[in-house]
């Protein structure tokens, strides 16, 4: 479990901190969408999840033991996928070699299958890879690391549509009972199929913190005639006719999740 209990953090040099007192709780066996505008501390929160970063105040807990001592059996446990990463000029079988003995649960079977789904080979070397090419090869090695906690930041940035496609495969595939993966995007309709809880982030503090099955109970998401609002607690022009979030009524059908429009009306105070 993660848990995060009465944060504050600021970067140095600036006026405004990232959080001020900021609690948050993640259990374990599900997929979060964490989301927000730019410059409301997603990045910054996976680093202080992955103990890249120390708290000003308050506690950032893997398992009850604070990430930023950076215990070597904590970080074993933990596997972040930047936004932007380099990786080093050699092969990949150097580089499995290199840092696989790290993770006590490695896969080499998990690498060479997600490698497989993205249609890449494992004799490859990582100087020479496209941007999408690398994202996709240190996504599997993330996933074959087989770390409790899988933090991902903008992970289908780059990444062309096929490409999107395999990630959420890829995702699906390799989730069990006991890891949590985190995953902060602004491409929201990439991962909202892989989403269980949805996290909406504002400056400092959490406007939405609720699971898709609680969402799709209460709301429908739905295309309507222009002129057709009822029930509706948001709506927007769309090229179908208006989109609608709506109040759930009895008889209705349960819909998907319309991940960009709850992201609209929670912003905008909807709900």
């Amino acid at each position: 479990m993660i848990e995060v209990s009465n944060l504050s953090f600021k970067y140095p040099g600036q006026q405004e901190p990232v959080f001020t007192d900021f609690s948050l709780r993640l259990e374990q066996n599900k997929v979060y969408g964490l989301l927000g505008k730019n410059g409301t501390g997603k990045s910054t929160l996976l680093y202080l999840i992955s103990g890249l970063l120390r708290p000003a105040a308050g506690t950032v807990c893997c398992d009850s033991v604070a990430t930023y001592k950076r215990r070597v059996e904590t970080l074993q446990e933990i596997f972040l996928v930047p936004e932007e990463f380099d990786l080093p000029s050699m092969s990949l079988e150097k580089y499995v070699k290199l840092n696989a003995p790290f993770y006590p649960r490695f896969s080499r079977e998990v690498l060479e299958a997600c490698l497989k789904d993205f249609e890449l080979t494992t004799d490859l070397k990582l100087q020479a890879l496209s941007m999408g090419q690398k994202k996709k090869v240190f996504m599997s090695f993330a996933l074959a690391a087989n770390t409790r906690y899988l933090l991902m930041d903008e992970p289908t940035n780059g990444l062309d549509i096929p490409s999107k496609s395999q990630f959420r495969k890829v995702v699906t595939q390799n989730m069990n009972d006991d890891r949590t993966v985190i995953i902060s995007t602004h491409q929201v309709h990439d991962v909202e199929s892989l989403l269980d809880h949805i996290l909406i982030l504002s400056q400092r503090e959490l406007l939405l913190n609720a699971s898709v099955a609680d969402l799709t109970e209460k709301y429908v998401f739905e295309y309507r005639p222009v002129d057709d609002h009822s029930a509706a607690v948001y709506s927007e022009p769309s090229p179908q006719g208006v989109a609608v979030m709506a109040e759930r009524r009895e008889g209705d059908a349960e819909t998907q999740l319309n991940l960009e429009l709850l992201f609209n009306a929670v912003t905008k105070q909807s709900i």
